[in-house]
């Protein structure tokens, strides 16, 4: 691989294709990679199983008809329970889902990002998890405990898209906030990995940025790098900015009623993503 990998998210997501698995980092309507999104909505790419703790990321794709099937803990927008395209969606019955309890949804991704077919774990066990997925099997300790544990698939990626606080042009990427949300795991459970993020910077700025335990995707597992500042909105990237919750609000209530969908996207995920910026700074002024 070459030693800069920066490029553009649209060159980033020509690399992915129809029918692939696509893992989507953040957590809810936190620093999801939403410039990356909105070019894959600028793209043509389609028939997606997306693995997210999801959020809005997980919204615009199914909207936009982009998901055949969603493996998921949850899909939120945190201050709003619910992601309405989402939910609206499995209420027609028009999303496949494959649900998961967040912990086994963690140690799919810990086995892919090992190589393993599968992770031997408590979570689920006495839960409604196995009811709903009878396909999950469980396995027996071979040691003398004999202790029975679900095991859990891998979930193996065809390509990871995370959003971070700082990067390098080699791929090593930091976050800043509280919580590295797994985008380490989504990127090592991933055949090809896209961190996009608010400021490529000198690696040497890391340790005054954070210090070295911040550093949380390696190189080794990154195929190209996006400067995106304001990549992650309307999610919050802590402590660059806050969730946008006027704007949030606004797409949550453009999502119940076709006339005003039409209206949003129209507005905000016409162009490109100069535009789009363009377009919120311009519903910024009004709401103000």
């Amino acid at each position: 691989m070459t030693a800069d990998k920066r490029m553009t998210a649209d060159e980033a997501v020509s690399h992915l294709e129809s029918g692939m698995t696509i893992g989507i980092g953040g957590w809810g309507s936190r620093r999801k990679p939403m410039a990356l999104v909105r070019a894959l909505l600028r793209s043509d790419t389609t028939d997606l199983t997306v693995v997210s703790y999801g959020g809005p990321d997980v919204g615009l794709l199914v909207a936009a008809g982009r998901i055949r099937r969603l493996v998921a803990a949850f899909t939120t927008l945190d201050s709003i329970p619910l992601e309405p395209h989402f939910r609206a969606a499995r209420q027609r019955g028009e999303l496949e889902l494959t649900e998961l309890d967040e912990a086994m949804f963690m140690w799919g991704l810990t086995a892919a990002a090992h190589r393993l077919p599968f992770l031997p774990i408590r979570a689920g066990l006495g839960s409604d998890v196995l009811t709903a997925r009878p396909e999950l099997r469980t396995v027996v300790s071979p040691y003398e405990d004999g202790e029975e544990l679900v095991a859990v698939p891998a979930l193996t990626l065809d390509a990871a898209l995370v959003h971070l606080n700082r990067a390098d042009a080699r791929g090593n990427a930091q976050y800043l906030g509280p919580d590295p949300y797994f985008d380490d795991l989504f990127c090592e459970a991933a055949r090809e990995a896209y961190v996009s993020c608010e400021r490529v910077v000198d690696s040497a700025e890391f340790a005054s940025a954070g210090g070295p335990q911040t550093l949380l995707v390696h190189r080794a597992c990154v195929n190209g790098v996006v400067e995106a500042p304001g990549g992650a909105h309307f999610t919050s990237c802590a402590p660059d900015y806050d969730r946008d919750e006027a704007f949030q609000a606004a797409y949550a209530e453009a999502a119940a009623d076709p006339a005003a969908w039409r209206e949003f996207t129209g507005r905000f995920l016409s162009g490109d993503e100069a535009a789009y910026r363009a377009a919120v700074a311009g519903f910024t002024g009004e709401a103000a």
